[in-house]
Protein backbone atom coordinates (compact mmCIF):
# COMPACT_ATOMS: atom_id res chain seq x y z
CA UNK A 1 0.00 0.00 0.00
CA UNK A 2 1.32 3.43 -0.88
CA UNK A 3 0.72 6.25 1.54
CA UNK A 4 -0.54 9.68 0.64
CA UNK A 5 0.00 12.43 3.15
CA UNK A 6 -2.66 14.83 4.31
CA UNK A 7 -1.47 17.44 1.87
CA UNK A 8 -2.32 15.14 -1.01
CA UNK A 9 1.31 14.71 -2.06
CA UNK A 10 1.55 11.67 -4.30
CA UNK A 11 5.05 12.47 -5.45
CA UNK A 12 6.36 8.96 -6.06
CA UNK A 13 3.19 6.93 -5.69
CA UNK A 14 2.52 6.57 -9.42
CA UNK A 15 5.92 5.05 -10.14
CA UNK A 16 6.40 2.91 -7.07
CA UNK A 17 3.84 0.17 -7.89
CA UNK A 18 5.68 -0.59 -11.16
CA UNK A 19 9.27 -0.53 -9.91
CA UNK A 20 11.06 -3.90 -9.82
CA UNK A 21 12.24 -4.66 -6.35
CA UNK A 22 15.96 -4.47 -5.94
CA UNK A 23 16.78 -3.12 -9.40
CA UNK A 24 17.10 0.59 -8.67
CA UNK A 25 20.42 2.29 -9.24
CA UNK A 26 22.21 3.52 -6.12
CA UNK A 27 20.75 0.91 -3.76
CA UNK A 28 23.10 -0.09 -0.99
CA UNK A 29 22.35 -2.30 1.96
CA UNK A 30 23.71 -4.85 4.35
CA UNK A 31 25.05 -7.96 2.57
CA UNK A 32 23.25 -10.37 4.90
CA UNK A 33 19.93 -8.58 4.39
CA UNK A 34 20.44 -8.79 0.64
CA UNK A 35 21.11 -12.52 0.85
CA UNK A 36 17.90 -13.02 2.82
CA UNK A 37 15.95 -10.94 0.32
CA UNK A 38 17.44 -12.87 -2.61
CA UNK A 39 16.27 -16.13 -1.08
CA UNK A 40 12.70 -14.83 -0.75
CA UNK A 41 12.22 -13.26 -4.18
CA UNK A 42 12.55 -14.32 -7.81
CA UNK A 43 15.81 -13.55 -9.66
CA UNK A 44 16.38 -9.92 -10.66
CA UNK A 45 15.31 -9.18 -14.21
CA UNK A 46 17.54 -7.63 -16.82
CA UNK A 47 16.46 -5.04 -19.34
CA UNK A 48 15.62 -6.84 -22.63
CA UNK A 49 18.51 -6.60 -25.12
CA UNK A 50 17.55 -5.82 -28.72
CA UNK A 51 19.49 -5.16 -31.89
CA UNK A 52 18.21 -2.36 -34.16
CA UNK A 53 17.16 -5.01 -36.72
CA UNK A 54 15.21 -7.06 -34.17
CA UNK A 55 13.60 -3.89 -32.86
CA UNK A 56 12.62 -2.77 -36.38
CA UNK A 57 11.18 -6.18 -37.24
CA UNK A 58 9.05 -6.17 -34.08
CA UNK A 59 7.84 -2.62 -34.73
CA UNK A 60 7.17 -2.84 -38.50
CA UNK A 61 4.22 -5.25 -38.50
CA UNK A 62 2.12 -3.48 -35.82
CA UNK A 63 3.20 -0.13 -37.31
CA UNK A 64 1.84 -1.12 -40.73
CA UNK A 65 -1.27 -2.60 -39.14
CA UNK A 66 -1.85 0.64 -37.24
CA UNK A 67 -1.19 2.64 -40.40
CA UNK A 68 -3.76 0.72 -42.41
CA UNK A 69 -6.19 1.29 -39.54
CA UNK A 70 -5.67 5.05 -39.80
CA UNK A 71 -6.02 4.86 -43.61
CA UNK A 72 -9.35 3.10 -43.14
CA UNK A 73 -10.39 5.75 -40.62
CA UNK A 74 -9.47 8.49 -43.11
CA UNK A 75 -11.57 6.87 -45.83
CA UNK A 76 -14.51 6.50 -43.42
CA UNK A 77 -14.20 10.18 -42.44
CA UNK A 78 -14.08 11.11 -46.13
CA UNK A 79 -17.43 9.33 -46.60
CA UNK A 80 -19.28 10.41 -43.43
CA UNK A 81 -18.40 14.09 -43.87
CA UNK A 82 -21.28 14.14 -46.37
CA UNK A 83 -23.81 12.66 -43.90
CA UNK A 84 -26.53 15.00 -42.60
CA UNK A 85 -25.27 14.97 -39.01
CA UNK A 86 -21.79 16.09 -40.10
CA UNK A 87 -23.12 18.67 -42.58
CA UNK A 88 -25.59 20.36 -40.23
CA UNK A 89 -23.72 19.94 -36.94
CA UNK A 90 -20.17 20.71 -38.06
CA UNK A 91 -18.95 20.80 -34.43
CA UNK A 92 -18.74 16.99 -34.72
CA UNK A 93 -15.50 17.58 -36.64
CA UNK A 94 -14.10 19.27 -33.51
CA UNK A 95 -14.89 16.07 -31.62
CA UNK A 96 -13.02 13.86 -34.10
CA UNK A 97 -9.38 14.53 -33.02
CA UNK A 98 -10.38 14.61 -29.34
CA UNK A 99 -12.17 11.24 -29.50
CA UNK A 100 -9.56 9.65 -31.77
CA UNK A 101 -7.01 11.04 -29.33
CA UNK A 102 -8.52 8.93 -26.55
CA UNK A 103 -6.39 6.05 -27.84
CA UNK A 104 -3.38 8.16 -26.83
CA UNK A 105 -4.96 9.38 -23.62
CA UNK A 106 -6.22 5.99 -22.50
CA UNK A 107 -5.42 2.96 -24.68
CA UNK A 108 -1.75 3.75 -25.32
CA UNK A 109 -1.28 4.85 -21.71
CA UNK A 110 -2.80 1.57 -20.52
CA UNK A 111 -0.57 -0.33 -22.97
CA UNK A 112 2.53 1.52 -21.74
CA UNK A 113 1.70 0.91 -18.06
CA UNK A 114 1.00 -2.79 -18.57
CA UNK A 115 4.08 -3.18 -20.83
CA UNK A 116 6.26 -1.80 -18.06
CA UNK A 117 4.48 -4.07 -15.55
CA UNK A 118 5.25 -7.10 -17.75
CA UNK A 119 8.92 -6.16 -18.22
CA UNK A 120 9.57 -5.56 -14.53
CA UNK A 121 7.77 -8.73 -13.43
CA UNK A 122 4.64 -7.25 -11.87
CA UNK A 123 2.35 -9.52 -13.93
CA UNK A 124 4.00 -12.84 -13.12
CA UNK A 125 1.55 -13.50 -10.30
CA UNK A 126 -1.95 -14.33 -11.67
CA UNK A 127 -3.68 -12.50 -8.81
CA UNK A 128 -1.56 -9.36 -9.21
CA UNK A 129 -1.95 -9.54 -13.00
CA UNK A 130 -5.75 -9.57 -12.91
CA UNK A 131 -5.92 -6.95 -10.17
CA UNK A 132 -3.78 -4.67 -12.36
CA UNK A 133 -5.87 -5.41 -15.47
CA UNK A 134 -9.31 -5.00 -13.86
CA UNK A 135 -8.29 -1.87 -11.93
CA UNK A 136 -6.81 -0.24 -15.02
CA UNK A 137 -9.76 -1.14 -17.27
CA UNK A 138 -12.22 0.32 -14.75
CA UNK A 139 -10.07 3.46 -14.43
CA UNK A 140 -10.07 3.77 -18.22
CA UNK A 141 -13.87 3.67 -18.37
CA UNK A 142 -14.11 6.48 -15.79
CA UNK A 143 -11.62 8.58 -17.74
CA UNK A 144 -13.29 7.83 -21.09
CA UNK A 145 -16.72 8.93 -19.83
CA UNK A 146 -15.47 12.13 -18.23
CA UNK A 147 -13.15 13.08 -21.11
CA UNK A 148 -15.90 12.30 -23.65
CA UNK A 149 -18.24 14.67 -21.83
CA UNK A 150 -15.60 17.42 -21.54
CA UNK A 151 -14.67 17.00 -25.22
CA UNK A 152 -18.30 17.66 -26.15
CA UNK A 153 -18.36 20.76 -23.95
CA UNK A 154 -15.16 21.99 -25.61
CA UNK A 155 -16.66 21.32 -29.07
CA UNK A 156 -19.79 23.28 -28.18
CA UNK A 157 -17.75 26.23 -26.85
CA UNK A 158 -15.22 26.25 -29.71
CA UNK A 159 -18.03 25.97 -32.25
CA UNK A 160 -20.16 28.64 -30.61
CA UNK A 161 -17.47 31.31 -30.08
CA UNK A 162 -16.63 32.03 -33.75
CA UNK A 163 -20.19 31.59 -35.07
CA UNK A 164 -22.12 33.16 -32.20
CA UNK A 165 -24.91 30.57 -32.59
CA UNK A 166 -25.97 28.06 -29.95
CA UNK A 167 -28.61 25.33 -30.23
CA UNK A 168 -29.38 23.30 -27.12
CA UNK A 169 -30.56 20.27 -29.09
CA UNK A 170 -27.26 20.18 -31.00
CA UNK A 171 -25.27 20.58 -27.77
CA UNK A 172 -27.11 17.66 -26.12
CA UNK A 173 -26.57 15.54 -29.24
CA UNK A 174 -22.84 16.30 -29.18
CA UNK A 175 -22.62 15.33 -25.49
CA UNK A 176 -24.54 12.09 -26.01
CA UNK A 177 -22.61 11.07 -29.11
CA UNK A 178 -19.27 11.90 -27.50
CA UNK A 179 -19.89 10.13 -24.18
CA UNK A 180 -21.40 7.03 -25.82
CA UNK A 181 -18.60 6.81 -28.39
CA UNK A 182 -15.85 7.27 -25.79
CA UNK A 183 -17.39 4.66 -23.47
CA UNK A 184 -18.07 1.94 -26.07
CA UNK A 185 -14.83 2.42 -28.04
CA UNK A 186 -12.75 2.49 -24.86
CA UNK A 187 -14.27 -0.76 -23.60
CA UNK A 188 -13.74 -2.59 -26.91
CA UNK A 189 -10.16 -1.36 -27.25
CA UNK A 190 -9.39 -2.12 -23.61
CA UNK A 191 -10.21 -5.79 -24.13
CA UNK A 192 -8.07 -5.86 -27.30
CA UNK A 193 -5.19 -4.23 -25.41
CA UNK A 194 -5.24 -6.73 -22.56
CA UNK A 195 -5.17 -9.58 -25.08
CA UNK A 196 -2.16 -8.05 -26.84
CA UNK A 197 -0.20 -7.52 -23.60
CA UNK A 198 -0.89 -11.02 -22.28
CA UNK A 199 -0.16 -12.54 -25.72
CA UNK A 200 3.13 -10.62 -26.00
CA UNK A 201 4.20 -11.88 -22.59
CA UNK A 202 3.51 -15.51 -23.55
CA UNK A 203 5.28 -15.29 -26.93
CA UNK A 204 8.36 -13.45 -25.60
CA UNK A 205 7.82 -10.29 -27.67
CA UNK A 206 8.69 -6.98 -25.99
CA UNK A 207 5.24 -5.37 -25.47
CA UNK A 208 6.82 -1.90 -25.57
CA UNK A 209 7.40 -2.42 -29.31
CA UNK A 210 4.00 -3.77 -30.30
CA UNK A 211 1.36 -2.81 -27.73
CA UNK A 212 1.03 0.91 -28.41
CA UNK A 213 0.79 0.61 -32.23
CA UNK A 214 -1.75 -2.21 -31.96
CA UNK A 215 -3.68 -0.08 -29.47
CA UNK A 216 -4.08 2.38 -32.33
CA UNK A 217 -4.48 -0.09 -35.20
CA UNK A 218 -8.23 -0.43 -34.89
CA UNK A 219 -8.73 2.44 -32.47
CA UNK A 220 -9.27 5.20 -35.01
CA UNK A 221 -11.51 3.08 -37.23
CA UNK A 222 -13.63 1.73 -34.36
CA UNK A 223 -13.99 5.16 -32.73
CA UNK A 224 -14.84 6.99 -35.94
CA UNK A 225 -17.35 4.35 -37.08
CA UNK A 226 -19.10 4.41 -33.69
CA UNK A 227 -19.14 8.23 -33.63
CA UNK A 228 -20.62 8.44 -37.14
CA UNK A 229 -23.25 5.78 -36.49
CA UNK A 230 -24.37 7.21 -33.13
CA UNK A 231 -24.32 10.85 -34.34
CA UNK A 232 -26.43 10.06 -37.40
CA UNK A 233 -28.82 7.92 -35.36
CA UNK A 234 -29.34 10.65 -32.75
CA UNK A 235 -29.67 13.27 -35.50
CA UNK A 236 -32.46 11.23 -37.10
CA UNK A 237 -34.27 11.20 -33.72
CA UNK A 238 -33.97 14.96 -33.12
CA UNK A 239 -37.41 15.83 -34.49
CA UNK A 240 -39.44 12.72 -33.66
CA UNK A 241 -37.87 11.72 -30.31
CA UNK A 242 -35.86 14.70 -28.97
CA UNK A 243 -35.47 13.12 -25.50
CA UNK A 244 -33.37 10.18 -26.78
CA UNK A 245 -30.10 12.15 -26.72
CA UNK A 246 -30.60 13.17 -23.09
CA UNK A 247 -31.39 9.58 -22.02
CA UNK A 248 -28.32 8.18 -23.77
CA UNK A 249 -26.04 10.74 -22.12
CA UNK A 250 -27.61 10.20 -18.67
CA UNK A 251 -27.27 6.40 -18.93
CA UNK A 252 -23.54 6.37 -19.63
CA UNK A 253 -22.79 9.10 -17.07
CA UNK A 254 -24.72 7.15 -14.39
CA UNK A 255 -22.31 4.20 -14.76
CA UNK A 256 -19.33 6.32 -13.72
CA UNK A 257 -19.62 5.69 -9.93
CA UNK A 258 -19.57 1.92 -10.54
CA UNK A 259 -16.28 2.10 -12.44
CA UNK A 260 -14.82 4.42 -9.78
CA UNK A 261 -15.54 1.87 -7.03
CA UNK A 262 -13.94 -0.96 -9.05
CA UNK A 263 -10.82 1.05 -9.97
CA UNK A 264 -10.28 2.11 -6.35
CA UNK A 265 -9.71 -1.52 -5.32
CA UNK A 266 -6.11 -1.59 -6.66
CA UNK A 267 -3.44 0.81 -5.28
CA UNK A 268 -1.96 1.76 -8.68
CA UNK A 269 -5.28 2.55 -10.36
CA UNK A 270 -6.62 4.20 -7.17
CA UNK A 271 -3.68 6.61 -7.20
CA UNK A 272 -4.30 7.49 -10.86
CA UNK A 273 -8.03 7.85 -10.18
CA UNK A 274 -7.15 10.93 -8.11
CA UNK A 275 -3.95 12.19 -9.72
CA UNK A 276 -4.16 11.10 -13.37
CA UNK A 277 -6.63 13.68 -14.69
CA UNK A 278 -4.27 16.51 -15.57
CA UNK A 279 -2.68 14.87 -18.65
CA UNK A 280 -5.85 13.40 -20.17
CA UNK A 281 -7.87 16.60 -19.81
CA UNK A 282 -5.04 18.83 -21.04
CA UNK A 283 -4.48 16.46 -23.97
CA UNK A 284 -8.19 16.60 -24.81
CA UNK A 285 -8.05 20.40 -24.93
CA UNK A 286 -4.98 20.30 -27.20
CA UNK A 287 -6.67 17.78 -29.52
CA UNK A 288 -9.82 19.92 -29.58
CA UNK A 289 -7.78 22.86 -30.90
CA UNK A 290 -6.62 20.52 -33.67
CA UNK A 291 -10.30 19.67 -34.20
CA UNK A 292 -11.12 23.35 -34.58
CA UNK A 293 -8.48 23.60 -37.31
CA UNK A 294 -10.00 20.53 -39.00
CA UNK A 295 -13.51 22.01 -38.74
CA UNK A 296 -12.37 25.21 -40.48
CA UNK A 297 -10.36 23.46 -43.20
CA UNK A 298 -13.15 20.99 -44.03
CA UNK A 299 -15.48 23.90 -44.76
CA UNK A 300 -12.91 25.48 -47.13
CA UNK A 301 -13.46 24.16 -50.69
CA UNK A 302 -9.80 24.93 -51.49
CA UNK A 303 -8.70 22.34 -48.90
CA UNK A 304 -11.21 19.62 -49.79
CA UNK A 305 -8.68 16.78 -49.78
CA UNK A 306 -7.40 17.21 -46.24
CA UNK A 307 -9.98 15.00 -44.52
CA UNK A 308 -8.76 11.60 -45.71
CA UNK A 309 -5.13 12.32 -44.71
CA UNK A 310 -5.78 13.81 -41.26
CA UNK A 311 -6.25 10.53 -39.31
CA UNK A 312 -3.24 9.06 -41.17
CA UNK A 313 -0.66 11.74 -40.34
CA UNK A 314 -2.02 12.20 -36.80
CA UNK A 315 -2.20 8.48 -36.10
CA UNK A 316 1.24 7.60 -37.47
CA UNK A 317 2.94 10.42 -35.55
CA UNK A 318 1.18 9.43 -32.33
CA UNK A 319 1.97 5.74 -32.78
CA UNK A 320 5.69 6.27 -33.32
CA UNK A 321 6.19 8.73 -30.46
CA UNK A 322 4.19 6.47 -28.12
CA UNK A 323 6.61 3.60 -28.80
CA UNK A 324 9.58 5.82 -27.97
CA UNK A 325 7.95 7.19 -24.84
CA UNK A 326 7.08 3.68 -23.64
CA UNK A 327 10.65 2.45 -24.24
CA UNK A 328 12.26 5.39 -22.40
CA UNK A 329 9.86 4.93 -19.49
CA UNK A 330 10.64 1.21 -19.19
CA UNK A 331 14.38 2.01 -19.27
CA UNK A 332 13.97 4.51 -16.44
CA UNK A 333 11.93 2.07 -14.35
CA UNK A 334 14.80 -0.42 -14.65
CA UNK A 335 17.77 1.82 -14.06
CA UNK A 336 16.76 4.89 -12.03
CA UNK A 337 14.91 5.84 -8.90
CA UNK A 338 12.04 8.34 -9.27
CA UNK A 339 13.50 11.84 -9.24
CA UNK A 340 16.87 10.67 -10.57
CA UNK A 341 17.83 10.58 -14.25
CA UNK A 342 20.84 8.96 -15.98
CA UNK A 343 23.97 11.01 -16.56
CA UNK A 344 23.35 11.40 -20.32
CA UNK A 345 19.99 13.07 -19.65
CA UNK A 346 21.30 15.67 -17.20
CA UNK A 347 21.91 19.26 -18.18
CA UNK A 348 20.24 21.30 -20.91
CA UNK A 349 18.35 19.43 -23.61
CA UNK A 350 19.59 19.57 -27.22
CA UNK A 351 17.92 17.80 -30.22
CA UNK A 352 21.00 15.74 -31.17
CA UNK A 353 20.73 13.97 -27.81
CA UNK A 354 17.51 12.27 -28.92
CA UNK A 355 19.17 10.54 -31.87
CA UNK A 356 22.78 10.08 -30.66
CA UNK A 357 23.22 10.66 -26.93
CA UNK A 358 20.87 8.46 -24.87
CA UNK A 359 20.23 4.78 -24.20
CA UNK A 360 17.20 4.89 -26.54
CA UNK A 361 18.78 6.79 -29.42
CA UNK A 362 18.74 3.74 -31.71
CA UNK A 363 15.00 3.31 -31.34
CA UNK A 364 14.56 7.03 -32.18
CA UNK A 365 16.62 6.52 -35.35
CA UNK A 366 14.62 3.43 -36.33
CA UNK A 367 11.29 5.20 -35.75
CA UNK A 368 12.33 8.26 -37.77
CA UNK A 369 13.50 6.03 -40.63
CA UNK A 370 10.08 4.35 -40.73
CA UNK A 371 8.26 7.62 -41.48
CA UNK A 372 8.95 8.03 -45.21
CA UNK A 373 8.49 4.41 -46.37
CA UNK A 374 5.46 4.03 -44.10
CA UNK A 375 3.69 7.12 -45.40
CA UNK A 376 4.53 6.19 -49.01
CA UNK A 377 2.78 2.85 -48.51
CA UNK A 378 -0.26 4.54 -46.95
CA UNK A 379 -0.43 7.25 -49.65
CA UNK A 380 -0.44 4.66 -52.41
CA UNK A 381 -3.03 2.61 -50.52
CA UNK A 382 -5.35 5.63 -50.46
CA UNK A 383 -4.60 6.22 -54.15
CA UNK A 384 -5.33 2.59 -55.12
CA UNK A 385 -8.60 2.70 -53.16
CA UNK A 386 -9.52 5.81 -55.19
CA UNK A 387 -10.25 7.70 -52.01
CA UNK A 388 -9.53 11.33 -51.21
CA UNK A 389 -9.67 14.38 -53.43
CA UNK A 390 -6.05 14.84 -54.49
CA UNK A 391 -3.85 13.12 -57.06
CA UNK A 392 -0.36 11.98 -56.04
CA UNK A 393 1.70 14.54 -57.93
CA UNK A 394 5.44 14.71 -57.11
CA UNK A 395 5.05 18.14 -55.50
CA UNK A 396 2.12 16.93 -53.36
CA UNK A 397 4.06 13.88 -52.15
CA UNK A 398 7.16 15.97 -51.41
CA UNK A 399 5.24 18.52 -49.35
CA UNK A 400 3.19 15.86 -47.54
CA UNK A 401 6.21 13.71 -46.66
CA UNK A 402 8.15 16.78 -45.48
CA UNK A 403 5.27 17.67 -43.15
CA UNK A 404 5.08 14.08 -41.82
CA UNK A 405 8.85 13.89 -41.27
CA UNK A 406 8.93 17.25 -39.48
CA UNK A 407 6.01 16.19 -37.27
CA UNK A 408 7.70 12.96 -36.11
CA UNK A 409 11.11 14.63 -35.69
CA UNK A 410 9.58 17.26 -33.40
CA UNK A 411 7.55 14.68 -31.48
CA UNK A 412 10.58 12.44 -30.81
CA UNK A 413 12.56 15.44 -29.54
CA UNK A 414 9.67 16.55 -27.33
CA UNK A 415 9.25 12.97 -26.02
CA UNK A 416 12.91 12.73 -25.05
CA UNK A 417 12.74 15.98 -23.11
CA UNK A 418 9.28 15.37 -21.61
CA UNK A 419 9.74 11.80 -20.33
CA UNK A 420 13.00 12.59 -18.50
CA UNK A 421 11.51 15.81 -17.10
CA UNK A 422 8.48 13.97 -15.74
CA UNK A 423 10.64 11.26 -14.20
CA UNK A 424 12.82 13.93 -12.59
CA UNK A 425 9.71 15.46 -10.99
CA UNK A 426 8.53 12.06 -9.68
CA UNK A 427 5.68 11.50 -12.16
CA UNK A 428 5.31 8.17 -13.94
CA UNK A 429 5.81 8.84 -17.70
CA UNK A 430 3.72 5.75 -18.53
CA UNK A 431 0.67 7.59 -17.22
CA UNK A 432 1.55 11.20 -17.98
CA UNK A 433 3.61 11.53 -21.17
CA UNK A 434 1.69 9.67 -23.89
CA UNK A 435 -1.54 11.74 -23.60
CA UNK A 436 0.44 14.95 -24.09
CA UNK A 437 2.54 13.52 -26.92
CA UNK A 438 -0.33 12.04 -28.93
CA UNK A 439 -2.37 15.23 -28.48
CA UNK A 440 0.59 17.28 -29.70
CA UNK A 441 0.82 14.81 -32.59
CA UNK A 442 -2.82 15.57 -33.48
CA UNK A 443 -2.28 19.32 -33.25
CA UNK A 444 1.03 19.32 -35.17
CA UNK A 445 -0.28 16.88 -37.78
CA UNK A 446 -3.49 18.80 -38.47
CA UNK A 447 -1.73 22.18 -38.50
CA UNK A 448 1.15 21.05 -40.74
CA UNK A 449 -1.31 19.30 -43.08
CA UNK A 450 -3.46 22.42 -43.33
CA UNK A 451 -0.37 24.53 -44.05
CA UNK A 452 0.76 22.00 -46.66
CA UNK A 453 -2.58 22.07 -48.48
CA UNK A 454 -2.66 25.86 -48.28
CA UNK A 455 0.85 25.99 -49.74
CA UNK A 456 -0.11 23.58 -52.54
CA UNK A 457 -3.13 25.73 -53.34
CA UNK A 458 -1.02 28.88 -53.57
CA UNK A 459 1.55 27.32 -55.92
CA UNK A 460 -1.16 25.92 -58.18
CA UNK A 461 -1.11 22.20 -57.32
CA UNK A 462 -4.86 22.03 -56.87
CA UNK A 463 -7.39 19.40 -57.88
CA UNK A 464 -10.26 18.97 -55.45
CA UNK A 465 -12.48 16.74 -57.59
CA UNK A 466 -10.66 13.41 -57.26
CA UNK A 467 -12.79 10.81 -55.50
CA UNK A 468 -16.07 12.73 -55.74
Amino acid sequence: MHCVDNGGDVRYSETEPMLPEGTLSGEEGDAEEKEEEESQRPPTRNMPKESPLAMALQIVVPFLLAGFGTVSAGMVLDIVQHWDAFKYITEIFILVPALLGLKGNLEMTLASRLSTAVNVGKMDSPIEKWNLIIGNLALKQVQATVVGFLAAVAAVVLGWIPEGKFQMSHAVLLCSASVATAFIASMLQGFIMVGVIVGSKKTGINPDNVATPIAASFGDLITLAILAWISQGLYNCLDSHPYVSSLVCAFFLSLTPVWMVISSKHPASRTLLYSGWEPVITAMVISSIGGLILDKTVSDPNLAGIVVYTPVINGIGGNLVAIQSSRISTHLHFHSAPGEVPEEAKGCYYPCRTFYGTANHRSAQVLLLLVLPGHLIFLYTIHLMKSGHTTLTPIFMTVYLAAALLQVFLLLCIADWMVYSMWRSGKDPDSFSIPYLTALGDLLGTALLALSFQFLWYIGDQDSDVGD
